[in-house]
């Protein structure tokens, strides 16, 4: 499904609020949720599916290669699992992730090690400028093969392996690379070992520990993820929460509004994923989680967030890890906040759908807000908000977060504003913008 492309103006302030809302639901564990279940035995069902672009390209794929999967009366989706090993596609099929990352990368593990597939491989025009280089290299240990060779961006052919064989891999940040070994892995003669030195989104192992025929965890200093592979995957019952860093947008409206008040309903409260919420915690915010519950070892719960005064952000390395996508938003928070913020451990910023760093500089500029980056990391000198323009304007980068971001920034200072090709943000939140208008914002869509 493709949105209408369409240009957004903001003006004015937003006044203060008190409500409840229920954000969109988390799209990585909707990803993951047609994915594996795709790969299970028999009849999966996944409910309270985001239906975003996103999440709509997966399911495009999956159908393409033999996946069948049907919408009940209930609006549960329900996933015909083929098996591991079973997806097919003619020769020379091509496939299109549109703008997820997080697509390209699970469904290529998948890919990689299972038999007779050549596939070509290809994105919308911001994925296609992101490199793929660390993945190709980790498949290409399981013995897939890439075309044309040393090069590392989309379009690519995929041709899958004969005989996949388990590897070895030290984990690194990257939840999307970890979870493409694992997914490559249940489909390899052997064993798969994965030691993660440093914490990454769980998602995929906390689907997976359902079928503990497959995977073993062993938690320590280090995990250790342990894969046997070609072994059958239990059918999964999955309801997805609510999206954290869907919510994060929001939270940070509340936090510098005056007199407000928000409570968020049913929010996934991953460990792995909170980075954004304890880190303003920690320097200020009014942010408390409620009604805690858990299902297939995903915490969620509701989030109360009240007007705060923040302290200057100060963010070390290992914040990066958890709170990835809210980088953005925690630049603008920076930027409204006096004194100087400072974040640290970021370049794999720049290979998100834009540099998301310099981007952002540049939206902080048009403020007057200064800041410096280096190789890895940005000051922000915050506070002093001046109108140096009397609009800021954001291109078409292709980026949700900016566009989300933005949009934020525009509310808080009342300074009119522009932003190109807004409709990308239904990649993640195709509620958004409802959303915003609940709260009080004010808007114009310009087609």
């Amino acid at each position: 499904m493709r949105f209408r492309k369409f240009n957004l103006e903001i003006k004015g302030f937003i006044k203060p609020f008190k409500k409840t809302i229920t954000p969109d639901p988390d799209k990585s564990l909707s990803i993951r949720s047609f994915l594996i279940g795709s790969i299970s035995q028999n009849i999966s069902r996944a409910k309270n599916i985001l239906e975003s672009e996103d999440v709509f390209s997966t399911i495009n794929c999956l159908k393409k290669l033999g996946v069948k999967i049907k919408k009940d009366k209930s609006n549960s989706y329900i996933i015909f699992g083929k098996g591991l090993g079973s997806l097919f596609a003619h020769k020379n099929l091509q496939l299109n992730f549109g703008n997820s990352g997080t697509l390209a990368r699970l469904l290529i593990g998948i890919m990689s090690t299972t038999p007779n597939l050549e596939v070509i491989l290809k994105g919308d025009k911001s994925l296609n400028k992101r490199s793929m280089k660390r993945l190709i290299e980790l498949m290409s240990e399981f013995g897939a093969e890439f075309q044309p060779q040393k090069k590392f961006n989309f379009p690519l052919k995929l041709i899958s392996t004969e005989l996949p064989l388990g590897i070895k891999y030290n984990s690194g940040v990257s939840a999307q690379l970890k979870s493409a070994v694992m997914l490559a892995g249940l489909n390899s003669y052997g064993l798969t070992s994965i030691i993660e030195k440093k914490k990454s989104r769980d998602h995929t192992e906390n689907i997976l520990i359902k079928s503990p025929q497959a995977i073993k965890i062993k938690k320590g200093k280090e995990k250790k993820i342990t894969i046997f592979g070609k072994k059958y995957l239990n059918p999964i019952n999955f309801k997805v929460p609510g999206d954290p860093s869907s919510a994060a947008f929001f939270t940070a409206l509340t936090l510098l509004n005056k007199n407000s008040f928000l409570k968020i309903k049913n929010v996934g409260l991953n460990p792995t994923r909170i980075g954004f919420y304890q880190l303003l915690k920690k320097h200020g915010a009014k942010i408390e989680f409620k009604n805690i519950k858990k299902s297939y070892n995903e915490v969620f719960g509701d989030i109360y967030v009240k007007s705060s005064v923040l302290k200057p952000i100060k963010a070390s390395k290992e914040y990066y890890v958890k709170s990835t996508d809210e980088y953005p938003i925690l630049f603008i928070l920076a930027a409204l906040t006096k004194g100087t913020s400072i974040f640290k451990g970021i370049k794999d910023l720049a290979n998100k759908e834009s540099n998301r760093i310099k981007e952002m500089q540049k939206v902080l500029n048009q403020i007057g807000i200064k800041s410096f980056n280096n190789k890895d990391g940005i000051k922000i000198f915050g506070g002093r908000v001046t109108k140096k323009n009397k609009t800021i304007t954001v291109p078409n980068l292709g980026d949700h977060r900016i566009c989300m971001s933005t949009f934020v920034l525009a509310l808080l200072t009342g300074i009119k504003t522009n932003i190109k090709n807004f409709e990308t943000v239904y990649t993640s939140s195709p509620s958004f913008l409802k959303i915003m208008k609940v709260l009080g914002a004010k808007y114009d869509i310009k087609k």
